[in-house]
């Protein structure tokens, strides 16, 4: 038997649908919406309760972050934020931001105080020594100061990138250890930074093994909804290196999820990081088939091809980094890939492949080109995860093989200024994340924070869609600016079809899920410029009401 019908108004309600694109009043019944229009069109489905709190705000629909890691609510739980960017923790507490080395050391000596088992490593994350001022490297010297004796794990806000201290690197005996990640003073001693995971994965099994994702603490998963849900998100995606497929992961994952206070949905992306072959990801991704509940589901398969662009590992086309000339690193390289693609592909699997440089999204779109031809798949919606570096040559291709982007716009605020100075120069940072391009190409784009890389925001990120601002006020590649509406498409709709979610949330239209975002202003009707200053009153969830800090 049908249940009880709540209707809410608000000021005006943007549907983000092109039938009906604003209303007064929606009414929901048993998690989904039956009806939009105002109260009168609600009314004529039956006796309903009027739910009135958002009267002076604007509804709309739920944003969805496209490309987020549980990681971030793993590193809430198990590890110190001391990174460079304010930001606010799960219980809404703000953590003030550390920009210079000898900080960053006093603040670390601070958490070590407190340590009592002295055996215990520090582990800290959020690192980021291109956000800091004076920029400078982080070396096990520095770390060595905080203790010489005590394993000290710094993880990089990219998560690309590791700074240990010497009591890390003998622990984890890196003088076996010859990725070419490791860097080296000119003696050959480890500097103490470890770039990419073939490098840092020796330190992370000795001292920081609660981060590789096979955690079953539930505070992981309740921090990584509450910190999105606090601006505005009602669907967030897990970037794929969950272990889900593990019995007692799985088990902690659902176990959250079904809590009726649980306040976001979850789309776990397949693990293609760290599982090392084609076949046990297609067996691990056929295993999870049908084992979600109504805030836990599985779609895309994650693979990593390059590194992180500030940390200098990301793959570009000549001219390579600015000055130097110099390229990264590849995580899964040319070889490797010609044969994963087609066989993910072949498998029905949906790719989602993070290529933040440009060598690196030509590389995928080339292997795409050789499955497409064996063996044409209509609608897989294969897609880029930062595709930072597109160019239009690149995304025409990508157009004629069905490929489509979530981009980094959030880059352009926070590292636009090092990008510009230090990795690509003026021309290649002005032409970062072309929302623009995209949308006019055909392209479906999304745009997203990939916390704990930036924090998760998604006024900021559509604000930074549409006005491309530096942190410094400067702006960047002023036509690759996007109308409001196409933003909030970026972070709604778009992340919704690209998730293949699109009939289920991502537009308030009668049928789907009724998953909100309730907002004090109108951001069609304001400044641009104000977009990521907008207060977020609460989200709805399939229904039911979560305030701004759940």
């Amino acid at each position: 038997m049908p249940g009880p019908i709540t209707v809410f108004s608000a000021r005006k309600i943007i549907t983000m649908d092109a039938a009906v694109d604003e209303a007064t009043h929606v009414a929901v019944r048993d998690g989904i919406i039956i009806e939009v229009g105002d109260l009168d069109d609600c009314a004529a489905w039956g006796p309903y309760t009027l739910d009135k709190r958002f009267d002076d705000g604007v509804l709309m629909p739920g944003f969805i972050e496209s490309h987020a890691h549980l990681l971030e609510g793993l590193l809430w739980a198990k590890a110190e934020y001391a990174g460079p960017v304010d930001r606010r923790d799960p219980s809404g507490r703000l953590r003030k931001g550390i920009n210079n080395v000898p900080d960053l050391v006093r603040r670390l000596k601070e958490i070590e105080a407190t340590l009592e088992d002295g055996a215990r490593p520090l582990v800290a994350w959020g690192i980021d020594p291109s956000l800091n001022d004076p920029i400078a490297p982080i070396t096990r010297h520095d770390l060595d100061k905080v203790s010489s004796t005590r394993p000290i794990f710094l993880l990089h806000a990219s998560c690309h990138i590791a700074y240990v201290n010497s009591a890390t690197l003998t622990l984890a005996n890196y003088a076996a250890v010859t990725a070419p990640g490791v860097q080296r003073d000119p003696s050959g001693e480890p500097t103490g930074e470890l770039d990419e995971l073939a490098a840092m994965m020796a330190a992370i099994k000795a001292v920081a093994a609660d981060l590789v994702g096979g955690s079953t603490d539930p505070a992981q998963f309740y921090n990584f909804a509450r910190v999105a849900q606090a601006r505005g998100v009602t669907t967030i995606v897990d970037g794929g290196s969950g272990t889900y497929f593990e019995p007692a992961f799985l088990e902690a994952a659902l176990a959250a999820t079904a809590a009726e206070d649980f306040p976001a949905r979850i789309v776990a992306h397949h693990n293609g990081i760290t599982v090392p072959t084609a076949e046990a990801m297609i067996r691990f991704a056929a295993a999870l088939e049908g084992k979600g509940n109504d805030k836990l589901s599985f779609q895309g398969l994650k693979i990593v091809l390059d590194g992180s662009n500030q940390g200098f590992t990301g793959r570009l086309r000549p001219p390579g980094y600015l000055a130097s000339g110099a390229n990264g690193l590849w995580n899964r390289g040319p070889e490797e890939l010609r044969t994963l693609v087609p066989a993910l592909h072949n498998a029905g699997l949906q790719i989602v492949a993070h290529c933040n440089a440009d060598q690196a999204a030509e590389l995928f779109i080339e292997a795409v080109a050789v499955a497409q031809a064996a063996r044409p798949r209509f609608d897989h919606r294969h897609f880029i995860v930062h595709g930072q570096l597109l160019d239009e040559s690149l995304m025409r291709r990508m157009a004629a093989l069905g490929i489509h982007v979530t981009l980094f716009s959030n880059h352009l605020y926070y590292w636009g200024e090092f990008h510009r100075a230090h990795t690509f120069g003026a021309f290649r940072a002005g032409a970062m994340n072309p929302a623009a391009t995209a949308l006019r190409l055909g392209l479906v784009a999304a745009a997203h924070s990939d916390t704990p890389v930036s924090p998760v925001d998604p006024l900021l990120t559509l604000w930074c869609a549409a006005n491309r601002v530096t942190a410094s006020g400067r702006v960047l590649g002023p036509r690759e600016r996007v109308g409001v509406h196409d933003a909030l498409r970026m972070m709604t709709f778009n992340a919704a079809w690209l998730l293949h979610r699109d009939h289920e949330v991502g537009s308030i239209r009668v049928g789907k899920r009724a998953d909100f975002a309730a907002l004090a202003q109108d951001p069609l009707a304001i400044d641009p410029m104000a977009l990521r200053d907008i207060e977020v009153l609460g989200t709805v969830v399939g229904g039911r009401v979560f305030g701004a800090r759940a």
